[in-house]
């Protein structure tokens, strides 16, 4: 079966955004800027710090961002959100600190009758993240 992976579009503060993410759930980040692409002579010069394409992995999380922005413009919405399933409670405590940080905090960790703790919040990227941790699952 073929996975899904959450691909964010900045307005020019990818690397800002994508860097923050990193410190919150760790792994390896990739950035590749427009200046350093084929593309760079195809673009304005003021573009070139602008990226292309980053990729945050870590085990099997994969977030991908970039600040190609259509010609329409950055409309931010909330039919899109971000699951980040926590491998302990102490991990989704962490994660919702960090993440809520300068953001919203719409829904505080609470526990839940489906046997998980859960909340939800707007980092300071106007991204909406939903954090759950499993308590059934095996470890």
């Amino acid at each position: 079966m073929s996975n899904i992976n959450p691909y964010l579009t900045f307005g020019g503060n990818c690397r800002e955004a994508m860097s923050f993410y990193k410190d919150v759930l760790g792994g390896e980040l990739k950035i590749q800027t427009i200046g350093e692409s084929p593309m760079a002579d195809k673009m304005p010069p003021d573009m070139k710090d602008y990226i292309l394409h980053a990729q945050l992995s870590n085990g099997s999380l994969l977030l991908m961002g970039s600040d190609m922005v259509s010609e329409q413009g950055l409309h931010k919405g909330n039919a899109v959100s971000l699951m980040l399933a926590c491998e302990s409670e102490a991990a989704i405590k962490d994660c919702y600190k960090k993440l809520s940080a300068e953001g919203q905090a719409s829904h505080p960790l609470e526990d839940t009758f489906w046997g998980s703790v859960f909340g939800d919040l707007t980092d300071k990227y106007g991204n909406h993240w939903l954090l759950n941790f499993d308590k059934h699952q095996t470890h």
